[in-house]
C-alpha cells in the first residue's frame, strides 16, 4: 500500500501517531473504540515503507494470541507480504521463541516443556507433600501464587530472605524445591518464560547488544496491562538507541490484581525522556449518549491522564437502568428483552450480559434455560483445557521428554492399568532420595526388584508401552503421531467404553486433536521440531481459542471477559454496593479506582443500547441481602438514563450514597432512601428497611425484622435507631 493511502484513511490524531519521527518515543493514548490496532499496524508499515525500515527490525508484541493474530493478518494486508516470520506476537509466545533459539545461555535443555497453570498447581501440590508440609497450612494454589508473583517482581528464591519469619521462609522453602523440579524436568511456567528472557538479556552483553541493534523499533499494544516483568523486558530490548511506540489506555487498566502496572503508562514520560503523548479520543464504536455516560463516571478517578472520548456517529438511545425486586426479577427482565430483540429481527449473539462475580451466572443460567433462550458462558473450559486433551498431551510430552515428572504421573494410570497410589509414593520417594525424575526412578526400582507382583509388572508394562508407542511413531508426520498416540496409550479406547454423552464428546475431542495436529503449521523460523512446535502452541493457546464454532448464543460473562469486545446490546447486572464494586475494594482507594475503570470498560463495549440493572434484594453466596445501589449509578449523568419501571412521585435518579443513607427521611411513596439499611426497633429489635411510603408525619417504612417479621411503622412514632 502506497504511503499516502495509509494516510487517507486515518483521523487527524491517528495521523499524527502513525506519521511521528522516527527515533521518537511514543505514547498513544486511545481511548475505547478508537482504533488503537489500526494505529500500531500502521505505524509499523509507515516505518517501513516511509523510513525504508526492514519489517524484521520491528518487534510488536501483545497479551493475547487472538490480538497477535489480527496485528499480523493486517500487517500482511499493509505490506503485501508473508509475514509468518516477523517477530509479532504476545510477550510469552516471543519469550518461547527467543528461549527456543538460545536454550544453552538460558540454561535450559533443548527440549524444554511449557507447562500451564493446571500442571504447576499438580506440580505445587506434589512439592508441598515431599516437604512434609501441611497443605492446609500451606495451600498448593497460594504456593503458586506467591511464586508467580516473585518471578513477576524479578525475583529468585535465592534472592528471597525470610527476615526471621516462619511463614515466608515456609513459602522460599517451597520455591526453592519448586525451581529445583523445574529444572530436573525440563520444565517452564509462563512466569518462567519472561523471567528467562529478562535474565538472558540483562546478563548477557553481547546478546543483548544483538537484539537491541536488530530491533531498532519496538512496538507494545495494550501497554496498560504490562507487569513489572514485561516493562523491564521492553526497556532492555530498548536500550540506549532504540525506540518505543506503546499504545494503551489508563482508563482500561482493569488487571491490577494480576500484577499489571498502569503506573507504566502514567510514568512513560519521565522514563522515556523526550517523548510524546497522542490522545485518540474519537470513538468509532458507541454512541454519543454511551460515551457522555463513560466520561462523566472515569472523571471520578484521580490518577489518570485524562481524555474524553467523543463521535461523529448519532446520540442515540438513553441507558436504560432498570431496579429489579430480585436477582429472578432481574433475570427475568433480561431474558423478556432478549426475547423482544430477536422478536424485531435481531440475533441473540449481539447482546451480552456482563456480571462482575461468576457466581451471579448460575440465575441467569436457570432463567434463561426456562425461557429456552441458547446462550454461551464466555470463557469456559477451553479445548487444550479439557481432560482428555491434557491426558494426551501428557503422553505426548513424556515421549518428547521423559524426565517431564508431571506428565508422568497423569500418564502413569490413566487409562487405569494397576497402578496404585501407594506405588507412585515409593516413586517419588526414590526420585526425591536420588534426585533423579519419576521415570529414572521407576527404572532403578524396577532394576533393582524393589517393586513386587502386580505392581512392578504394571509399571514395567506402562515402560514397555512408551517405547513401543515411540518406536511406532518413528519416521511418522505430526498428525500420525498424535493419533499413534491416543490409540497406542488406550485412552480412546478407555473413552469409547463410556457410553453417555460425556464419552462420546471426549472421543470426538480426541478426534479433533488428531486433526489439529494434522493441519498443524508451526513457525518455520523457530528451530523446532514439529512436535516441539506442537506441545507449545497447545500450551501457549490454552485460554485462547473455544474447542468450536458457536450457534447463535446470548453471551455471558464477567466485565474483566468482556474487555476487547464489543456487542450491539449490552446488559451490566448487579450494580449494587459490596458486588460493584466488589466489598473489598471499598476501603482501599487505587483497588475503588480499578473498580471504576471496570465499570467503565463494561459501558463502553455497547454499540446501540445499555442496560444497567440492580436489585433491591439478592440472594448471593447462600445469603440474603438488601444491597444498595452501586456509587457508580450515581455518578452517570441523569440525562444519559431513562427508568424503565418508573416509581410514583420519585425524582430520578433514585440511588443515592451510602454516605446519605444514615437516618434519611423517605422520599414521598417512592423507594426512599433507607430501603436496605439496617435498624433497630425497642420493641421488635434489629430489621433490615424495605420499603417507604408516604411524606412529612404521614411518613411510613415497612422492616423486616428478625424475629418479629415484615411490620409498617409510622416513622414519627417508632424511634427508629439507624444502625
Amino acid at each position: 500500500m502506497e504511503t499516502s493511502t495509509l494516510l487517507e484513511r486515518l483521523n487527524d490524531a491517528q495521523r499524527r501517531a502513525v506519521s511521528a519521527a522516527a527515533d521518537q518515543h511514543l505514547l498513544v493514548l486511545a481511548g475505547a473504540g478508537s482504533g488503537k490496532t489500526r494505529v500500531l499496524t500502521h505505524r509499523m508499515a509507515w516505518l517501513c515503507q516511509q523510513h525504508h525500515l526492514s519489517p524484521y527490525s520491528l518487534l510488536a508484541v501483545t497479551f493475547t494470541n487472538k490480538a497477535a493474530a489480527e496485528m499480523r493478518s493486517r500487517l500482511g494486508e499493509l505490506l503485501q507480504m508473508p509475514v509468518s516470520g516477523l517477530w509479532v506476537g504476545t510477550f510469552h509466545g516471543l519469550a518461547h521463541r527467543l528461549l527456543r533459539l538460545h536454550w544453552q545461555e538460558a540454561g535450559l535443555p533443548q527440549n524444554f516443556q511449557i507447562i500451564d497453570s493446571d500442571d504447576q498447581l499438580r506440580l505445587a501440590k506434589r512439592i508441598v507433600k515431599e516437604l512434609g508440609l501441611d497443605d492446609k497450612r500451606w495451600p498448593p494454589k497460594q504456593a503458586v501464587w506467591f511464586i508467580n508473583a516473585r518471578k513477576e517482581e524479578g525475583r529468585r528464591a535465592a534472592h528471597l530472605e525470610a527476615h526471621g519469619n516462619p511463614i515466608e521462609q515456609g513459602w522460599i522453602r517451597i520455591y526453592l524445591a519448586y525451581e529445583a523440579a523445574c529444572q530436573r524436568g525440563g520444565q517452564v511456567d509462563f512466569a518462567e518464560l519472561l523471567l528467562r528472557v529478562v535474565e538472558l538479556l540483562r546478563d548477557n552483553d553481547s546478546l543483548r547488544e544483538h537484539y537491541q541493534n536488530r530491533f531498532s523499533h519496538l512496538l507494545v499494544d495494550e501497554f496498560q496491562d504490562s507487569n513489572e516483568l514485561q516493562y523491564a523486558w521492553l526497556r532492555l530490548l530498548t536500550g540506549e538507541h532504540g525506540t518505543l511506540f506503546a499504545v494503551g489506555d489508563d482508563d482500561q487498566s482493569i488487571y491490577g490484581w494480576r500484577g499489571a502496572k498502569v503506573a507504566n503508562l502514567l510514568n512513560f514520560e519521565q522514563d522515556l525522556k523526550g517523548s510524546e503523548v497522542i490522545r485518540l479520543e474519537q470513538n468509532y464504536r458507541s454512541t454519543a449518549l454511551i460515551l457522555k455516560a463513560a466520561n462523566a463516571l472515569i472523571s471520578n478517578n484521580d490518577n489518570r491522564l485524562g481524555k474524553e472520548l467523543w463521535t461523529a456517529g448519532e446520540e442515540g438511545e438513553p441507558l436504560t437502568l432498570y431496579t429489579a425486586y430480585d436477582e429472578r426479577d432481574e433475570a427475568r427482565f433480561v431474558c423478556q428483552q432478549v426475547q423482544n430483540w430477536v422478536d424485531n429481527g435481531g440475533r441473540r449473539d449481539e447482546m451480552a450480559v456482563l456480571y462482575r462475580s461468576n457466581a451471579q451466572s448460575r440465575i441467569f443460567e436457570e432463567a434463561l434455560i426456562s425461557a429456552v433462550i441458547p446462550y454461551r458462558v464466555y470463557g469456559g473450559l477451553r479445548f487444550f483445557e479439557r481432560a482428555e486433551i491434557k491426558d494426551s498431551l501428557a503422553y505426548l510430552r513424556l515421549l518428547n521428554n521423559p524426565h517431564d515428572d508431571i506428565s508422568f504421573e497423569r500418564a502413569v494410570n490413566h487409562p487405569p492399568r494397576g497402578i496404585g497410589v501407594r506405588t507412585v509414593e515409593q516413586i517419588r520417594l526414590q526420585a526425591q532420595q536420588g534426585q533423579v525424575s519419576l521415570w529414572e526412578a521407576t527404572e532403578q526400582l524396577l532394576a533393582a526388584k524393589t517393586l513386587k507382583g502386580r505392581a512392578a509388572s504394571a509399571l514395567a508394562g506402562f515402560l514397555t508401552l512408551m517405547e513401543q508407542i515411540n518406536t511406532h511413531c518413528n519416521g511418522l508426520d505430526l498428525g500420525a503421531q498424535v493419533e499413534q498416540v491416543v490409540e497406542g496409550s488406550g485412552l480412546k479406547i478407555h473413552f469409547e467404553k463410556d457410553r453417555s454423552d460425556k464419552g462420546r464428546a471426549r472421543v470426538e475431542n480426541l478426534q479433533e486433536l488428531v486433526g489439529a495436529a494434522g493441519s498443524f503449521q508451526g513457525d518455520a523460523h523457530a528451530e523446532m521440531s514439529p512436535l516441539d512446535a506442537f506441545l507449545a502452541h497447545a500450551a501457549l493457546e490454552a485460554g485462547e481459542t473455544q474447542g468450536g464454532e458457536w450457534e447463535d448464543c446470548l453471551q455471558l460473562m464477567t466485565l474483566h471477559s468482556a474487555k476487547g469486545l464489543e456487542f450491539p446490546v449490552v446488559f451490566m447486572v448487579g450494580i449494587e454496593e459490596g458486588l460493584f464494586p466488589h466489598q473489598r475494594t471499598l476501603e482501599e482507594p487505587k483497588q475503588l479506582e480499578e473498580e471504576r475503570r471496570l465499570c467503565y470498560v463494561g459501558i463502553t463495549r455497547a454499540r446501540q443500547q445499555l442496560y444497567l440493572c440492580h436489585a433491591e434484594n439478592r440472594r448471593l453466596y447462600g445469603r440474603e441481602l438488601y444491597p444498595q445501589p452501586s456509587r457508580f449509578l450515581e455518578e452517570l449523568p441523569a440525562e444519559c438514563l431513562q427508568e424503565l419501571r418508573p416509581r410514583l412521585n420519585v425524582r430520578r435518579p433514585v440511588y443515592r450514597s451510602a454516605a446519605s443513607n444514615q437516618a434519611a427521611a423517605p422520599t414521598p411513596r417512592g423507594r426512599g432512601q433507607g430501603v436496605g439499611k439496617r435498624v433497630r426497633h425497642s420493641k421488635f429489635g434489629e430489621g433490615v428497611v424495605t420499603d417507604t411510603e408516604g411524606q412529612g408525619d404521614h411518613a411510613r417504612v415497612q422492616v423486616n425484622f428478625a424475629t418479629a417479621g415484615s411490620k409498617w411503622l409510622v416513622l414519627s412514632y417508632a424511634k427508629l435507631e439507624y444502625l
